[in-house]
């Protein structure tokens, strides 16, 4: 499973959380299960067997580190709020930040790209510079963030 299917999945399952309140394996289930049956964004290709375990990975570790996410986003939201955001410019931001800050697998700049991406595709005409803006001033001081104090809530 290619990761960007893993990030746009996992967007839509943080998506449906925050919409209807259900649980993680219940958001994901759900998406997991449109992706599979509607075909919507050629997702079901059959080189892009669909695995479960990547878009949980992701939605529960954003949905673990949310409050910090949240808290390092909004020092760099200038003159926006977080509850003010559109909910998918929202969630695209907070995956992004959960892959910069706490995982050393994908190059930050990979990260901030397929946030970009999935912003012109799920968010409105201005999505992908608004997200660029942000995740361009958090790129900057990814080194400040990933410092122990950053680390993993308990």
């Amino acid at each position: 499973m290619r990761r960007r299917l893993a990030r746009e999945l996992a967007v839509q399952s943080l998506y449906q959380l925050e919409m209807n309140e259900v649980t993680s394996v219940d958001a994901i289930a759900h998406v997991v299960e449109e992706a599979q049956t509607e075909d919507e964004g050629q997702l079901t290709r059959e080189r892009d067997q669909i695995a479960t375990p990547a878009v949980q990975e992701l939605v529960e570790g954003t949905v673990a580190h949310k409050r910090q996410i949240d808290g390092l986003l909004s020092d760099y939201l200038k003159g926006w709020q977080m509850d003010r955001l559109s909910r998918v410019d929202r969630q695209i931001l907070r995956l992004a930040a959960y892959e910069m800050v706490f995982r050393d697998d994908v190059p930050p700049k990979v990260v901030v790209n397929e946030a970009i991406e999935m912003a012109k595709h799920f968010g409105t005409d201005e999505s992908g510079k608004f997200v660029n803006g942000v995740l361009g001033k958090m790129i900057k001081d990814l080194d400040t963030l990933r410092k122990p104090e950053s680390a993993p809530e308990a």
